[in-house]
């Protein structure tokens, strides 16, 4: 048995979508991110980054247990697990793993940075929203280009690459974004939220998140509490 430990975000939706596209049974431990759960030293001890998700593996790749934090790694283990949405091959296979690596290295801490500056920050500051909405439609213009000649986000097969990046664009109202300047995004965003096991993923946990509007949650993710050396 596999257990998850998320919270209804970008990053645990990725995670989301995998389980269910592998069909692999999963239990969800909530990991309330505006209260502090992440910050619990049970939590800590799966995910010493305290950030979700975090995963573990009663049945590990030697038999044993097996913990696992950050969602390219839960990916790509989840990958190596099923052998589904990474190729074998090794040119195939770099293909998925490069535009994985734009998502966690690039487009999500971007997106992440808008969504930040034009929806949470305390204050309106001109520079941090023109930057990072600027880069977000850069990060958006770099996909829709990409998806002009392919079906997926890397090549003809859909893969873990398209799991860890739709999430991310859920919010792209929040971005700044204008789906009509991105059509080729939009038209593999359509296909890929028509799925059976990402309508299904998308709703877990989706009942009990709240929207961010109280300082408590705001402090624990934003807060000093966020940088307190553990």
């Amino acid at each position: 048995m596999i257990d998850l430990y998320t919270w209804p975000t970008p990053n645990g939706h990725k995670i989301h979508i995998m389980l269910e596209e592998c069909g692999l049974p999963y239990k969800v431990h909530a990991i309330n991110i505006g209260t502090g759960d992440q910050f619990k030293p049970a939590f800590l001890k799966i995910s010493p980054n305290n950030k979700i998700p975090a995963l573990v593996d009663s049945d590990g790749p030697d038999g044993k247990p097996i913990a696992l934090f950050e969602s390219g790694a839960i990916l790509l283990y989840l990958a190596a697990k099923t052998g589904r949405f990474l190729p074998p091959s090794d040119r195939a296979k770099y293909d998925v793993l490069q535009w994985l690596m734009f998502q966690m290295g690039g487009l999500g801490p971007m997106l992440g940075q808008a969504h930040h500056f034009r929806i949470y920050a305390p204050e309106k500051i001109e520079y941090g929203i023109n930057r990072y909405t600027n880069e977000a439609k850069r990060l958006y213009g770099v996909l829709d280009k990409q998806l002009q000649t392919h079906d997926w986000i890397a090549g003809g097969d859909y893969s873990v690459a398209d799991m860890a990046i739709f999430p991310w664009l859920r919010s792209w109202q929040n971005q700044g974004i204008d789906w009509a300047d991105f059509p080729h995004v939009k038209a593999w965003f359509d296909r890929i939220a028509e799925r059976p096991a990402v309508q299904k993923a998308v709703q877990v946990l989706a009942d009990v998140r709240k929207p961010l509007l109280d300082d408590k949650a705001k402090k624990a993710l934003f807060g000093a509490s966020q940088y307190k050396k553990r």
